[in-house]
């Protein structure tokens, strides 16, 4: 219930409409590896703009956040939609094996119980099924202008912020690996002046 309530209080601090960031970006990258007609789940939907972007590709889409306030949003948005609120440390409501490809567009530096989460992740997708990540990357790069810049550090490690991993190209490809993935490609983008720097990963879930 707690964490419920935290998540709730984090949307209450965001103004509704905004773009996510790096979107083009990212739905991009999610559309390049997205078929029309398959059956796709974003994770951590929030407002949705992920989720109505699969749909208006051709792809079934379903949007699921563990706080109410983004998916009144996103159902007030686009009301011909499916957007299911699920429990933050319990399984997710959905049948195994139930979708082609997976879309968690920085959602997994704010989780916990990350071997949780994974779990839920490969159990709805079916076998051969493609999972599709974002996070911010933590690299040598992103490293260094901590080391450099003390403003920076103090960004990317706030102690108020609910960024709970920290991920590089290496260690999100072995958590990746860890958990049964294959096929598995972790590449850094943006970065450049104005850009933050991302991590964008896909993996397919191996078939046995």
């Amino acid at each position: 219930m707690r964490s419920e309530t935290h998540h709730e209080r984090l949307w209450e601090g965001v103004p509704e409409g905004i773009e996510p960031a790096d979107f083009a970006l990212r739905r991009a990258f999610l559309l390049r590896h997205v078929a029309p007609g398959q059956r796709v789940l974003d994770v951590g939907c929030g407002e949705g703009r992920f989720t109505a972007a699969l749909a208006d590709s051709g792809a079934h889409a379903v949007g699921i956040d563990v706080a109410e306030e983004p998916l009144r949003r996103a159902r007030a948005g686009r009301p011909d939609l499916e957007f299911l609120r699920v429990p933050v440390d319990h399984a997710w409501p959905l049948q195994d094996a139930s979708f082609d490809a997976i879309w968690a567009g920085e959602v997994i530096e704010h989780v916990a119980d990350t071997a949780g989460w994974l779990s839920e992740v490969r159990r709805v997708l079916r076998p051969g099924g493609l999972a599709l990540l974002s996070t911010p990357n933590h690299g040598r790069t992103s490293l260094l202008a901590m080391a450099l810049l003390p403003r920076s550090f103090e960004a990317r490690l706030d102690p108020l912020s609910d960024h709970l991993r920290f991920y590089t190209q290496r260690s999100l490809a072995r958590v990746l690996e860890e958990f049964r993935f294959e096929a598995i490609r972790v590449s850094p983008a943006g970065g450049l002046p104005g850009a933050r720097p991302l991590l964008l990963a896909s993996a397919r879930r191996a078939r046995w």
